[in-house]
């Protein structure tokens, strides 16, 4: 069953240009992942620094693959001193 996710990052709009950079990597590496239908980045038409990433994997196991890759694990990283709050994350699975 396809696993959906949608996370929400908010970041400090002097880092915006920096967490930009760091959101093409991140989405270009995962893109490339076994598992992932689909992955993109969404900046808040509204909210200047509001981020969200629309995430559809094959399963719940290519997702747990994902955790634990490089490229997430430095955007994690990196981005942290950039943020304002932590990163919301919903999961859930289509049932219509």
């Amino acid at each position: 069953m396809n696993l959906h996710i949608v996370a929400l990052f908010k970041f400090n709009e002097n880092y915006l240009m920096e967490a930009v950079e760091l959101f093409q990597n991140l989405v270009k590496e995962t893109r490339k992942e076994e598992g992932c239908l689909q992955y993109d980045l969404i900046e808040d038409k509204d909210q200047k620094g509001t981020f969200f990433l629309i995430e559809l994997w094959e399963s719940v196991e290519h997702h747990g693959n994902h955790l634990g890759q490089d490229h997430l694990l430095n955007f994690r990283r990196d981005a942290s001193r950039m943020m304002e709050s932590s990163t919301e994350v919903y999961k859930g699975f289509k049932i219509y």
